[in-house]
């Protein structure tokens, strides 16, 4: 389906216009275009890790307003896997292909395309239809590897008005890390939490989201409390400039000792879902905020409305960002020179070893795809 028609909530139709004069020129686009006879993808034809298969499509052409992209790196989230598994939405329509996240090059433009040319550095926001300003309903239904196909192929076409520009200093691997995990974390530590000097955030785990979130939080003056399962990553987290770091599998009340720390903080990054969610905002000082990202542990829980309420707490869920945040996030950590951290790298050929390291969960940082 088409960004279009998924905006509009309806199938995709034929183009406006007719006649021999556009099918000549569309003919003779066609024939300039530097695509591939056969792409490879990934398709997911029923659900399951072992079902996903490496398939063949005809060769792409960017139509009116999209543009051609040669892909080049992807990288993996959480939501990847549960849309593979079935469990993001067991109703979705198959086959899909999956995966949100990717960069590649521009290497062809449909009619009226300015905002990117061929030989263009790019990634896709993932819902592409929110460049800016709040969330609405509708974005939801563009988002890319689940509302809409991914981008886990060797060449895909998207609307160029969702694609972003990189920056110089960023390898195709680093920047296909940006689209999902670095866009929450943006959005929920900078975007919605103005975020400033002398903060005090709290990150769960180090994963992605957490992760990014840290490196934000540190680029704008604030002090950082993280928790992990592994004493092997403690040191890690602190080299990225965290301050404190607790183990919640030696320390269960990890919530108590962030208070003994730090009498509550002003923002957590909550990441965990149901199992941790009442301990986050036990965590919280009063007035401060709690961004629910993630549902690692579980969608469903009991909270005490009570407390939300006598500690003035904002609870706010945070789904991604807009094209708009994108670039702010591109420009900021530009101008820092701050580079993602990626746990590893797997070949083009080698997803579904890259999803069975990610449900391990012992991964540090973003969990990576490339090829040549």
């Amino acid at each position: 389906m088409t960004l279009q028609a998924a905006l509009a909530g309806d199938r995709p139709g034929p183009s406006c216009g007719s006649g021999l004069g556009q099918e000549l020129a569309r003919l003779t686009y066609r024939h300039q275009l530097p695509y591939a006879v056969h792409v490879r993808a990934y398709s997911i034809p029923q659900f399951g890790i072992d079902a996903l298969s490496l398939i063949e499509k005809p060769d792409l052409q960017p139509g009116p307003g999209q543009a051609l992209v040669a892909m080049k790196a992807w990288s993996l989230n959480y939501r990847d896997m549960l849309v593979i598994q079935g469990k993001y939405n067991p109703k979705m329509k198959l086959p899909m292909t999956p995966f949100s996240d990717g960069t590649g090059e521009v290497v062809a433009v449909g009619e009226g395309v300015t905002r990117v040319k061929p030989g263009d550095r790019v990634a896709g926001i993932f819902m592409q239809g929110w460049l800016a300003g709040d969330y609405r309903d509708e974005y939801g239904k563009t988002a890319m590897g689940g509302a809409i196909e991914g981008v886990l192929a060797e060449q895909v076409v998207l609307d160029a008005q969702g694609l972003v520009k990189l920056p110089g200093y960023l390898s195709f691997e680093e920047a296909a890390t940006l689209p999902c995990a670095a866009v929450t974390a943006w959005d929920s530590v900078v975007t919605q939490g103005q975020i400033k000097a002398g903060d005090t955030i709290l990150v769960l785990g180090s994963g992605g989201v957490s992760i990014f979130a840290l490196q934000f939080a540190r680029l704008h003056g604030a002090r950082v409390i993280a928790t992990t399962g592994s004493d092997a990553k403690i040191e890690r987290l602190k080299a990225l400039g965290a301050d404190h770091v607790i183990n919640y599998n030696s320390t269960p009340d990890w919530h108590k000792e962030v208070l003994k720390l730090t009498g509550g903080v002003d923002h957590v990054v909550e990441v965990g879902g149901a199992g941790t969610l009442v301990k986050s905002m036990m965590a919280t000082r009063g007035g401060g905020r709690v961004s629910v990202i993630g549902n690692l542990s579980g969608l469903s829980t009991e909270v005490n409305v009570g407390m939300i309420l006598h500690k003035f707490l904002t609870v706010k869920g945070i789904f991604v960002g807009s094209r708009e945040m994108f670039e702010s996030m591109l420009r900021g950590m530009e101008l820092a020179h701050l580079k993602p951290v990626i746990d590893r790298v797997f070949g083009f050929e080698e997803v579904r070893q890259a999803l069975d390291h990610m449900e391990k969960a012992a991964h540090f940082g973003k969990i990576v795809v490339a090829r040549p």
